[in-house]
């Protein structure tokens, strides 16, 4: 059955037709109030006698013509429990058109007559005040039973004695957001949630209630906040601003956190698109606040549907399908609707997650799940020759830094020669866009590791010149929030078990960014490039000190750092930087046309040498000498700094 009954002139849904025949006894009843009412009582002979048989000739029509009119407005498109302010807006409008109909029809039609004075018979207009009265009826009955629905089913009436148990709420945020957190917690007792104000810092909303009689009773400046907080005593706080910076959230964590008030928030949009059981009930959503929430920036949020279009209707690979960065991008790629979604990895049960995941939680049907290696080159060309992609996302790679150091063979085979081969048949079979996942690592590399992805750059960017067909592009970031193998989810598990939360060093600090916003940067500079080759750098914001983190954690656990969870400084490992950089010395910033992107601009690597140089490394791995490899790829980026300064030292002079 389809979901309304359709035709031109009234579209109902099926679930309206209670309210739909609700409505007709009630205009109905509407236009027989209005006759008795002016005739006080209904019309009978006498003066009056003209109008005896207007009534009963009249209704039969009067009642569908009205629906029809009402239909038309789109009232009964919804139930009542969904109504609001645009549907009682499309009531008036459409009360008074049909009032209008009804008086021009009488007039038109004159389907009543009576004898003249000079013997003929004339028509019988519809009397003004009945037709005000018939006016004003409908909006009151048509009206209220709507409003009265929207009373009970919100909880309005039901909620007017505070059932036992309930605590008490304070919304941080005045906007549609906050409205809308209520709305959900008014409209279910069960929750046993009562909002009692508001926290918003704009200062037009001070003086305004909502429907609900909730006023803004402060701002999140510090000492404005604890007022509230002391007056009020809320038992619980909902941060209902999706778009709120990390320095807001923070300030109204700490002031809860001193007062033991555990404080939620809000999904964002985002993460109610991500959501893949569709559930967007916003009281389902709430969560705890999470150490992204504080990072002291503005999120990232991109219109993926506009950036990632030039994906629309491709084959697209992605490498390293299981992993963090590559799983997210399966999700936001699935999103924008592309012809074929083949998944790489070499990893059965995360490959097999995901895959389910995609197909039985999101409803995603184009994913093809392939499990292979992409250090294989017998097995990827089978690959590409199958499903023969459009388009490259290359996230495969080891990261783990202290792991690759202990084993710098695996470390280059996996990161630097399989994204040569990568490259390579990204080339020969025709690839249109080829994206390789880097990191800030690969910037004056300290470890093998880092060493492995700036020899994946240099292969990328080799290939861009052997095959000119195929666009070529390198993205490289930093630190991604909740990844596998981050500090985040080391430190959680070091707070489960009571400590002591280790951290290398005081002055360490990186750069962070979360998996979902990092993805969204890396699908738009996808298309961003305006030549094969280059490489681009999510602006990351401000570098933040890891002990910092550490203790942000702690707080967020409901602890304090020292006192209850001790944090531990073991010192830096080999290798490692104190601060990571994004950009080479021999790399030039530039913008782009897209926020929070930024073009690494430097002189072009000679392929030869690259050729060279992947060959000394491949002969390396060939014989397993471990030692030999690491130190000889730890001098490769001190060369490849001289290659490119020498045609600077020629041009300038």
């Amino acid at each position: 059955m389809s979901r309304r009954f359709r035709s031109a002139a009234l579209p109902v849904h099926r679930h309206s037709l209670p309210q739909f025949v609700l409505d007709g006894v009630l205009v109905a009843f509407a236009y027989v109030l209005a006759f008795w009412l002016r005739f006080d009582g209904l019309p009978a002979l006498g003066a009056d006698a003209k109008y005896v048989h207007l009534l009963p000739r009249t209704i039969w029509w009067v009642v569908p013509l009205t629906l029809i009119v009402l239909a038309g407005f789109g009232l009964y498109e919804r139930l009542w429990t969904y109504i609001g302010q645009r549907d009682f807006e499309q009531l008036g409008k459409g009360v008074i058109v049909a009032a209008v109909l009804v008086v021009g029809a009488i007039a038109l039609l004159h389907p009543v007559t009576a004898p003249g004075k000079h013997g003929y018979r004339t028509g019988v207009l519809l009397p003004a005040s009945v037709a005000v009265m018939f006016l004003l009826l409908m909006l009151a009955l048509l009206g209220g039973v709507r409003f009265m629905t929207r009373l009970v089913t919100e909880g309005r009436i039901r909620n007017l004695r505070v059932a036992k148990g309930t605590r008490d709420v304070l919304i941080v945020g005045a906007g549609e957001g906050g409205r809308l957190v209520v709305r959900e917690l008014m409209r279910n007792a069960a929750l046993r949630m009562r909002p009692v104000g508001f926290i918003d810092d704009d200062p037009r909303k001070r003086r305004l209630r909502d429907e609900y009689g909730l006023r803004v009773l402060g701002t999140t400046a510090q000492a404005d906040l604890e007022r509230v907080l002391d007056e009020v005593e809320p038992d619980e706080v909902v941060i209902a601003i999706p778009s709120a910076p990390g320095t807001v959230r923070a300030a109204v964590v700490g002031a809860c956190r001193q007062r033991g008030i555990p404080v939620r928030t809000t999904p964002t949009v985002f993460e109610l698109l991500q959501d893949g059981a569709g559930q967007l009930r916003v009281t389902r959503q709430l969560r705890e606040v999470r150490v992204e929430d504080i990072l002291g920036r503005e999120p990232v949020h991109m219109e993926l549907e506009r950036v990632g279009a030039y994906l629309q209707g491709k084959v697209v690979m992605v490498t390293g399908a299981g992993g963090s960065i590559g799983s997210e991008l399966c999700r936001q790629i699935a999103r924008v609707g592309p012809r074929r979604l083949v998944l790489v990895d070499h990893a059965e049960d995360n490959l097999f997650e995901i895959a389910r995941e995609l197909r039985e939680d999101r409803h995603v049907n184009v994913t093809v799940p392939v499990l292979a290696d992409c250090k294989e080159d017998e097995r990827m060309r089978e690959v590409f020759s199958e499903h023969r992609p459009a388009v490259i996302f290359h996230a495969a790679a080891y990261k783990h830094v202290a792991m690759m150091e202990a084993n710098p063979v695996e470390a280059v085979r996996n990161n630097a020669l399989a994204t040569l081969l990568m490259a390579r048949l990204a080339g020969e079979f025709g690839v249109e866009i080829f994206v390789l996942i880097s990191t800030d690592k690969a910037v004056m590399p300290a470890t093998v590791m880092g060493a492995s992805k700036a020899l994946a750059e240099w292969a990328v960017e080799a290939a861009a010149v052997r095959h000119p067909s195929t666009r070529y592009t390198t993205v490289r970031f930093g630190n991604v929030l909740g990844s596998s193998g981050s500090v985040v989810p080391i430190f959680r598990r070091q707070i489960a078990a009571g400590g002591p939360v280790t951290v290398t060093d005081e002055r360490m600090t990186r750069y962070f960014m979360t998996v979902p916003e990092a993805v969204q940067l890396v699908i738009r500079s996808g298309s961003l490039s305006e030549r094969s080759g280059e490489v681009f750098v999510l602006d990351m914001g401000e570098p933040m000190k890891i002990v910092t983190l550490a203790e942000t954690m702690i707080r967020l656990s409901g602890l304090e750092p020292g006192r209850d969870i001790a944090i531990d400084i073991i010192g830096a490992r080999p290798g490692e930087k104190f601060d990571e950089v994004l950009f080479n010395p021999y790399e030039r910033p530039q913008p782009t046309a897209a926020q929070k992107i930024i073009r690494a601009q430097r002189e072009p690597l000679d392929p030869a040498w690259v050729r060279e140089t992947f060959d000394q490394v491949n002969l390396l791995v060939l014989e397993g000498d471990a030692a030999a490899l690491a130190e000889h790829v730890s001098k490769l980026d001190a060369q490849r700094a001289e290659l490119t300064a020498t045609p600077m030292r020629q041009a300038s002079s």
